[in-house]
């Protein structure tokens, strides 16, 4: 799948990815296995990795939205929840010795270097992970947005979609209500925007086509798929290019 060939990668990570089975807030034991997961790689095959990280363990914009706050300051508050999970994932990495940056979109000086992209390449080069925080900076966007523009602005190879709860691919329907359901170890862009397949948003969807990046779309809380995603294992979630 991998083709070995994918020497710079962005991780995308939900929030709810670090809440564990409790479904919400920060569970320790699952952000260091995730943290776990990335020093292998990082260490061991020296692949570079950028982590994108949503908030959606503390808070959801659109859930604010629909109970009737503005769609913007909700979408707001979610940045900054982002931003939570980031410092989190970052001292845990830190933890295991492995060298990190957090670089935000929305400016916080105190806490974050603000996101400058030729500053992400060079702590990619020195060996460091890169933790994007804060989204785009700009309501009315997915934390799916920002993972497919960064991974082009700094040179990545990949998007690489952490999912959660069991989910280990692009099915062709929701496996959870519907029993029919198959996995999908390859599919194309346009099959996904075609189908309303749940891979990514349309809008992130259709920069990685209009930029050749693939997306492979796996089961982060799985240990060891993160590794056999980029090892190249077929069998390790779904293929989207």
């Amino acid at each position: 799948m991998a083709e070995q060939s994918w020497n710079r990668v962005v991780l995308k990570l939900s929030g709810e990815a670090f809440a564990g089975s409790q479904g919400y807030g920060i569970d320790g034991t699952t952000v260091r296995m995730l943290a776990e997961e990335i020093v292998d790689v990082r260490q061991n095959l020296e692949v570079d990795i950028a982590v994108v990280v949503g908030g959606g363990n503390i808070w959801r914009g659109q859930v604010g939205a629909g109970a009737g706050m503005d769609r913007a300051q909700a979408d707001q508050m979610g940045m900054l929840a982002t931003v939570i999970n980031a410092l989190g994932l970052q001292d845990v990495l830190e933890q295991l010795g492995q060298p990190t940056r957090v670089q935000s979109a929305v400016h916080m000086a105190q806490i974050a270097e603000p996101y400058i992209r030729r500053r992400a390449i060079r702590h990619l080069e020195k060996g460091r992970v890169v933790i994007l925080a804060g989204g785009l900076g700009s309501p009315f966007f997915t934390t799916d947005t920002p993972a497919a523009l960064r991974a082009a602005e700094i040179e990545a190879h990949a998007v690489l979609k952490g999912t959660h709860s069991g989910i280990d691919g692009v099915y062709t329907a929701d496996p959870k209500v519907d029993a029919s359901a198959t996995k999908l170890d390859q599919v194309t862009y346009m099959d996904v925007l075609n189908r309303g397949l749940n891979v990514m948003d349309p809008t992130s969807i259709t920069f990685c086509m209009d930029n050749s990046l693939p997306i492979v779309v796996f089961d982060v809380t799985t240990p060891g798929n993160l590794r056999r995603v980029l090892d190249g294992d077929r069998g390790v979630g779904t293929l989207v290019r």
